[in-house]
């Protein structure tokens, strides 16, 4: 008897369109009171929303299930640099996203969004990675760009892999190429203290020999920079490994970081070069130096 087998095209596509499905149980539409249309991501099971900042223009939002099942939402976090936003819903029988860290995405990789473009609920969009925009952490993409081809309301939504594992929540078009942030920001943004971590310190941008130095004008007192042994008159030349080539690098540590967490601090004093740890604290107001 011959035996008889489906194409391996078939199989693939109803692999596919199975893990499409069940992206699709954990993305949800939001309906902003103010008419913005966007998507998001069930992060847990206790009713937790993952989605853009850009999409809530307020303090709540209409969220809308895969099952036609509708609950208000309250924004409970909110950081719009980095184009974040959480709400909480009250809601059972959840389908969370299974979430994994985007270490492992390759350039060329197949990868899918699931959303609400100009209203249609749960379409589907696939393409692939064109780029990992380079961070200073090594092994954490500051973004993730592809082609997917992405319409207004897919913000928010999931970026995954052909796995179904969401590693990023989209965000943006820029020059025909789709953003997603990536998914460690995102615990980052959920791990955050309300008020962001500081060093204690007063700086300003020096040149010693060949490289840029960050000064130090003044230490604040009972501050972590305090804590960490750091003088007046430092220069601040490196942290955890990385050149302070500019305060953009500064200024990305700490927005990764949270407070309670060590970082490494490469310090000249004098002649000699320090490595001095310091651990993060969370700035007491909002005009305390950086």
């Amino acid at each position: 008897m011959q035996h008889q087998s489906l194409p391996i095209a078939s199989l693939i596509e109803g692999e596919l369109a199975a893990i499409a499905q069940q992206l699709r149980h954990s993305t949800v539409q939001i309906r902003g009171r103010r008419g913005s249309l966007g998507s998001g991501v069930i992060w847990n099971t206790e009713g937790l929303i993952l989605t853009n900042a850009h999409v809530l223009r307020g303090r709540g939002a209409i969220v809308q299930l895969a099952d036609g099942r509708e609950f208000p939402g309250r924004v409970v976090r909110r950081d719009d640099q980095r184009d974040l936003a959480a709400l909480i819903i009250q809601a059972t029988s959840l389908h969370a996203a299974t979430i994994a860290h985007p270490s492992q995405l390759r350039v060329g990789e197949l990868v899918l969004a699931v959303g609400n473009p100009l209203g249609v609920s749960g379409a589907i969009s696939w393409g692939i990675v064109h780029a990992l925009t380079p961070s200073a952490l090594a092994d954490r993409p500051q973004w993730i760009q592809s082609d997917l081809r992405l319409a207004p309301g897919n913000s928010g939504g999931p970026l995954a892999t052909v796995d179904g594992t969401v590693v990023g929540i989209n965000s943006m078009i820029v020059q025909g190429r789709a953003i997603a942030i990536p998914s460690h920001t995102v615990e980052r943004f959920l791990s955050a203290q309300r008020d962001r971590p500081y060093l204690g310190v007063t700086l300003q941008p020096v040149i010693v020999g060949d490289r840029v130095a960050w000064l130090v004008l003044a230490v604040a007192a009972d501050s972590p920079a305090e804590a960490a042994g750091i003088l007046l008159g430092d220069r601040l030349v490196g942290i955890n490994n990385h050149p302070l080539i500019s305060w953009g690098v500064l200024a990305h540590w700490l927005g990764q970081a949270i407070a309670g967490e060590t970082l490494q601090l490469d310090v000249l004093r004098g002649s000699a070069l320090l490595t001095l740890n310091l651990v993060l604290g969370a700035a007491p107001s909002a005009t305390e130096a950086a």
